[in-house]
Order: structure tokens, then C-alpha cells, then sequence
């Protein structure tokens, strides 16, 4: 994708919905992210809850300021998310885990959060941003559900108010170690939050989960005197320095610890990164959808990627916590009156005035509190309609790739799970492609004639040797899945056909091991003195489709070959066969020889003088190859029959190809419809090959009529016998096209 073809995003220019959309998106966003980062810098060490709150509203600033300035989406709202959070803490645990310096760790997270933006930025520029979100479904719902759990989980300390020196296990295995004070206060806080968002209340839930937590932490401080001190309180999150030096000195400390980096943390920050890109890109690409859905709007998946590229680069270099387009807060904004996307530019700002104005009442939010808020979080994300993948045989392998998600997201970590994913999403594409059949249909020639019009004659012995020759009709893509099963059902038809034509109308691609089954069929084909006709195969760029390219570069395309024959249409390869069985059988006429008048059908019982009556009145008209006999809506005052050559009549289609409708041979008369109805001619008339034509016109008809009664009744009769067997068969030929 060429940057410089993306259209600037129209300016910011907030109206009042935007502001009050922006002002409750904020009470949604902001305490959420404050949360994660709690949750975040918890996981690195007891004493950082106040870090990771600052961390949380530079995430909630810059994100929802830097994404809504660059980004094009109206009404959506960015910040930090749930993925996020549980991505960078289980990181943040398991270097823990090995004894790093907690500021090595910072750094580690600073660098991961620079790293995945650039992920991003990259992604938006190649505009792989429809790509990402073909991630089968079972993969995402087994990821999320996974990282709800991790997510539940990294919360259960600070729920029980379990002391910093044991670990989670230990604790949920003695009760005399769960505070009860934190355990009343997160519940409640969960408690009011689901009930608040299942009610659809006018205020936030997470407000009024934050609202119930802190009335309940004030109504307990009343009788224990530790809680009305910040000092040496763990239950709440203590100062939040939010002012200029303190941020800046944090930022200039977290730089300074990439220096601490070694090639394995690097390779660790590669992979994280990466897994993180593609969380947060995922996740603001299915908000984008969901705003889509209840706006009837349409978003710029690429350049939402680049612009949320670069607020989680600016959110990483100031050391705030990345995040991605939020589904909570954008839903809050909506319903709010949001109308632009300076509803997020707005919540970056409320959120900025919000750490300022208020941030020593911030402060005294209750721990519990933060973590209530993240279990409901959680348990929201885990989702339950693969239970259903029960009820059918044929999705049970979908529940068990949810099932596999989830079990190595948890036990061996987020990374592995993407792997796994992507390995998944490759086995359920195979699995898919593999068990659908490649064969739209399969035909036998008579099934679907080509549309020249032929004698009776002619068509009796079509008709009785038309299992002579097979159709295939195949679709989708080709490639090492499902041409074991394709090859057997034309190993089938080439033992005894003599004729096999491969229709490649429906196949988007074709893969190398593909290209390498028709040289088998090529080959079966030759030793049994049969031909191989291949149509519909030209390569279509705009799509992306180089099926003949493939075909010729694995020699199945030699010219002159006597076994393989390509050809542009499924008419082009049928009327070749035609032609074969009829010059067999000896009805085929001699094209070089001009007929004359006596031999048309329609003429042959007229008298000899009635004979040189139309004979003058007759036009004869000579045309080359490919030239137009009569344009697309010409008038329709004249009638013609074929002397020599043959006609082909098209029609054009509204991309501007053409497609065959019809061909006229030696004898044949064309053009009668308009003739008799006085319309514009449907359809253009071309000659092919060199083409000698009689022409009568309207005037001279009516001429040849008064004087000729008879003739004109017959020509009359013979015109309409004639057009009821062509409406025949075509009513014959859509019944085929209809099943086609």
C-alpha cells in the first residue's frame, strides 16, 4: 500500500455530542486504565501500584489524543485494553519470576510498547489491515477467552488482599491469609458493575463499580483508623505524582534502563512485540466493525492501524500503557451523542484534566476496587457460544482449537499461543479447502450446447454423441489440499471420454502442486488419443489470479500441442468439440464454398421465379474477420442469412467485455428478432473470418410480400419455428446456467 494514497482524515472540529460523548467515554477509559496499569506494575514489584496508575493515564491521554489526531474512524475512543494488560503483566511476571531488576523490566515494557507500534505502522503501510481480521474465529475466541483468564488471574491477589510474599497458590489455599476488607470491596465493586451493565444504566458501569468500591472502602475506614492514612496503606493506590518533573524524570529513567538490555531480552521483546501488534490491531479493528454495524458507516482498517501505530509508540516513549481502539468506551461515547473522532481527542483530554484537577482524590481509589473492575473485565471476556460447537459433529475440532488456545495460553504463555494460533488458522483453512469439493459440476456435452445454431440434423447427432465429450466446472482455489480428490474424479471421466473440458470460470488460484496434477492429466490424457481442452483461464491481475502465467510456465500450454487446447470460453471449447464430431461424421459443410439462394432451407420450396424476385431484392455484403455487421442498439430494418463464414453475436457487458450470446452458420438467418418487433438490436454482430452475408431490408420485404403471398407466409412461418426451438433451447440452457 502507498502511503500517499491515503486520504488525509477530515479535521477535528468537535461539536457538543463530541463533548459529552468524549466526557463519559472518559469515565469508562480512564478508570479501566488506570487498573491495567496497576495491574501491570504490580506484577513487577508490591511498591510500583502508584507507577503503574500514572502509566494508566498517560496510556488514557495519549492514546485517545494521538489516534483520534491521525487516525479516521468517527466516534471511536482509544486507550489501554484488557490484552494489553495481560500480555505486558504476565511478561512482567515471568521476569520477575527470574530476579530481573524491576527497572530493567520498565524497560523491557517501554521497549516492547515501541516495538509493537512500529509493528503496526508497518502493517498499515503494506494494508494488511483486512488481513488481520481473517483470523478464524475459534483462534480469537480461545485467544481472548485465554487472556480474560490471565487477566482474572493477575487480579486474585489484590482481590483477597493476599500479602506480597506469598505467592497465589499458597494464599488461595488459606483464607486466614484473604483480607476481608479487599475481598468485600472487589466483589462489590464486580457485583455493581455487572448488574450496571446488564441493566444498561445511564452512568458508566465502571463508574458506578469505582462509586459502590470507594463507599464501601469510607464506610469500613470508619471503624479502622490504618485506612484513613495513605501512608503505608496497601488497600488503595497512593500518591500519583502527575506533575511535569516527576514525568519527565520517570521517562529519562526508563530510557536509560534500555541500555540494561541483552540479546535475549531483545529476542524476548521481538516476539512479545509482535504477539502485541497483532492483539491490539485485532482489537481495534473488531471495534471499528462493531462501529461500522450500528452507524452504517464504513472505517479505514490501514489507516486506523497506522494512526494507532503511532499513539502506542508516543504512549510507549512517555511510559504509559499501550492500548488499542476500546470497545466499552467507544459504546459509552455513542450512546452519548459522539458524533466525530474528536469524541477520542476529547477523552484524551478530560482523562489529562482528570490526572491533574483530581489526581489526590485518584489516590484513595481502592486496590480492590481496580481489581473488581478487571474481573468483570475478564469474565466479559470469556466467551461461551464455542459451548455450542457441542451440538454438531462437524464443529467439534472448532471447540477443540479453542480449547488448545486457551489451555497454552495459560500454561505456556501468550507467545506459543500465537504460534499455535497461526498454525491453527493454517490447519482450519487446509481442513475447510480440503473437505469442499472442487467440482462446481459436471456435464456431459449435451447438457449445455454451445450457442451456434445449427440444422436439426446437425443437432440429432449431437445429441447422440454427446458422451463423447465431459465438462468440468471447477471452483475456488487449487492448491495441495484437494487435488488428490480432484484427480480421482477426472482419472474417472478420461478412461472414457474422448473429449475433457476444464472450466476455470470459478477458480481464484492455483497452487505449484496443482499445476502439477494437470500435467498428470495432460499426460493420461495423450495416452489414450484423447484432447484435453482448457478454457477460462486468462489471468486476472486486478485479483491477483495468474492461472494461465502458472500453467504456461509448467509447459501445459504449448502452442501447436495436439493434445492441449486453450480457449477463452466454455462456448469457445464446446463449439470446438461440436465441430470435431460433425466433421467425423461428414455434415459439416464447406465454409469456402458461397451457397446460393436454392440451397437456404427456409427458401428451398419457393419457385424458381419467386427465387430471382428475392434474389434481386438480396443485399450481398462481404466483412472481414472481427468486423461489426451491426452495432448494439442499431435499428432493426433488416433481416440476414449467412453466405459464407460465420456470424457471432455479443453482448456487452457492463464491465466492458463482451460475452458470446450466439453464432450463425452457412444458411442460417440472424437479426429476426429486432426485424419483427422494430427494437434496437440487442446485441452486437461480428463476423468471423472472412463472412459473405444476403440482406433484406424491411422495405423490400413488404415489397416481396404484395407480390409474393406465399413466400411470405413461409418465410413468416419458418422465422417463427425457428425462434420457438432458439427460445427452447436457451430456456433449457438457463435451467443449466441457473444449476451452474
Amino acid at each position: 500500500m502507498n502511503p500517499s494514497a491515503v486520504a488525509p482524515a477530515p479535521r477535528l472540529r468537535p461539536g457538543l455530542g463530541d463533548v459529552w460523548g468524549g466526557l463519559t467515554a472518559m469515565l469508562v477509559a480512564l478508570p479501566a486504565a488506570i487498573g491495567f496499569g496497576v495491574t501491570v506494575f504490580s506484577a513487577i514489584g508490591p511498591g510500583l501500584a502508584g507507577q503503574g496508575a500514572l502509566a494508566g493515564v498517560i496510556g488514557a491521554v495519549l492514546m485517545g489524543t494521538v489516534a483520534a489526531t491521525l487516525g479516521g474512524t468517527a466516534r471511536l475512543v482509544s486507550a489501554p485494553c484488557a490484552p494489553a494488560a495481560a500480555l505486558l503483566s504476565a511478561y512482567a511476571l515471568e521476569m520477575a519470576g527470574r530476579g530481573e531488576d524491576p527497572a530493567l523490566i520498565v524497560a523491557l515494557l517501554l521497549g516492547m510498547g515501541l516495538l509493537a507500534g512500529l509493528i503496526q505502522l508497518v502493517l498499515g503501510l503494506i494494508g494488511a489491515g483486512r488481513l488481520i481480521q481473517y483470523v478464524p474465529y475459534p483462534v480469537v475466541s480461545g485467544y481472548l477467552s485465554g487472556v480474560g483468564l490471565l487477566l482474572i488471574g493477575s487480579q486474585l491477589p489484590s482481590l483477597l488482599g493476599l500479602p506480597t510474599d506469598i505467592s497465589l497458590w499458597t494464599g488461595l489455599a488459606a483464607p486466614a491469609n484473604w483480607d476481608w476488607r479487599a475481598l468485600s470491596i472487589g466483589l462489590l465493586t464486580a457485583a455493581v458493575m455487572s448488574l450496571a451493565a446488564r441493566r444498561q444504566t445511564h452512568l458508566p458501569a465502571t463508574l458506578l463499580g469505582i462509586a459502590a468500591g470507594t463507599l464501601v472502602y469510607l464506610l469500613l475506614s470508619v471503624g479502622d483508623a490504618s485506612m484513613r492514612s495513605l501512608t503505608g496503606n496497601s488497600l488503595v493506590l497512593g500518591p500519583l505524582d502527575a506533575s511535569g518533573t516527576a514525568l519527565l524524570d520517570g521517562i529519562a529513567a526508563r530510557w536509560s534502563s534500555l541500555g540494561g538490555l541483552d540479546a535475549a531480552h531483545l529476542s524476548r521483546l521481538a516476539g512479545g512485540a509482535l504477539t502485541l501488534a497483532v492483539l491490539l490491531s485485532i482489537d481495534t479493528l473488531k471495534t471499528c466493525v462493531v462501529l461500522d454495524k450500528l452507524t452504517l458507516s464504513r472505517h479505514d482498517s490501514n489507516r486506523e492501524l497506522l494512526a494507532q501505530g503511532a499513539a502506542n509508540i508516543a504512549t510507549a516513549a512517555c511510559g504509559g500503557i499501550s492500548g488499542a481502539g476500546t470497545l466499552g468506551a467507544t459504546l459509552v461515547g455513542l450512546n452519548s451523542g459522539a458524533k466525530t473522532r474528536a469524541t477520542g481527542l476529547m477523552q484524551g483530554l478530560f482523562a489529562l484534566a482528570a490526572a491533574v484537577l483530581l489526581g489526590h482524590l485518584i489516590a484513595w481509589i481502592p486496590v480492590a476496587t481496580l481489581a473488581g473492575i478487571l474481573v468483570a473485565i475478564g469474565l466479559r471476556m470469556l466467551d461461551g457460544e464455542p459451548l455450542r460447537f457441542l451440538r454438531s459433529r462437524a464443529t467439534v475440532l472448532d471447540l477443540l482449537v479453542v480449547i488448545a488456545v486457551i489451555v497454552v495460553t495459560l500454561a505456556v504463555g501468550l507467545v506459543e499461543a500465537s504460534v499455535l494460533g497461526v498454525a491453527l488458522s493454517i490447519l482450519l483453512f487446509v481442513r475447510e479447502q480440503s473437505s469442499a469439493s472442487v467440482v462446481r459440476q459436471k456435464l456431459e456435452m449435451g447438457r449445455v450446447p454451445s450457442t451456434w445454431h445449427r440444422p436439426s440434423a446437425e443437432m440429432a447427432m449431437l445429441a447422440r454423441r454427446s458422451s463423447a465429450a465431459v465438462i468440468f466446472r471447477l471452483q475456488g482455489t487449487l492448491f495441495f489440499g484437494n487435488t488428490y480428490r480432484l484427480y480421482g474424479d477426472l482419472e474417472q471421466e478420461i478412461q472414457r471420454r474422448r473429449f475433457v473440458i476444464l472450466d476455470f470460470k470459478h477458480v481464484h488460484s492455483i497452487d505449484v502442486t496443482a499445476a502439477q496434477l494437470f500435467l498428470q492429466v495432460r499426460d493420461a490424457v495423450h495416452e489414450r488419443g484423447a484432447r484435453l481442452l482448457l478454457c477460462n483461464a486468462q489471468d486476472d491481475g486486478d485479483r491477483g489470479s495468474h492461472r494461465r502465467h502458472l500453467l504456461a510456465q509448467f509447459g501445459l500450454l504449448q502452442p501447436g500441442s495436439a493434445t492441449v487446447r486453450v480457449f477463452d470460453s466454455l462456448d469457445d471449447a464446446i463449439g470446438h468439440v461440436e465441430e470435431a464430431l460433425l466433421r467425423e461424421s461428414g455434415l459439416t459443410a464447406v465454409d469456402e464454398i458461397p451457397l446460393d439462394i436454392a440451397e437456404v432451407a427456409m427458401f428451398a420450396s419457393l419457385r424458381r421465379e419467386t427465387l430471382d424476385d428475392l434474389q434481386s431484392a438480396l443485399q450481398l455484403r462481404r466483412y472481414e474477420s472481427g468486423q461489426i455487421i451491426y452495432a448494439q442498439g442499431a435499428a432493426g430494418d433488416e433481416l440476414f442469412w449467412v453466405r459464407r463464414g460465420g456470424v457471432r453475436l455479443l453482448a456487452r457487458l457492463p464491465d466492458g467485455t463482451t460475452r458470446p450470446m450466439a453464432g450463425f452458420g452457412r444458411g442460417d438467418y440472424f437479426g429476426g428478432l429486432s426485424f419483427l418487433d422494430k427494437e434496437p438490436r440487442p446485441h452486437d454482430a461480428v463476423a468471423l473470418g472472412s463472412t459473405e452475408v444476403w440482406v433484406l431490408s424491411r422495405r423490400d420485404f413488404d415489397a416481396l410480400a404484395e407480390r409474393h403471398h406465399r413466400m411470405a407466409y413461409l418465410m413468416a412461418s419458418a422465422m417463427a419455428r425457428t425462434l420457438a426451438a432458439r427460445l427452447r433451447r436457451a430456456q433449457d440452457q438457463l435451467v443449466t446456467l441457473d444449476e451452474y
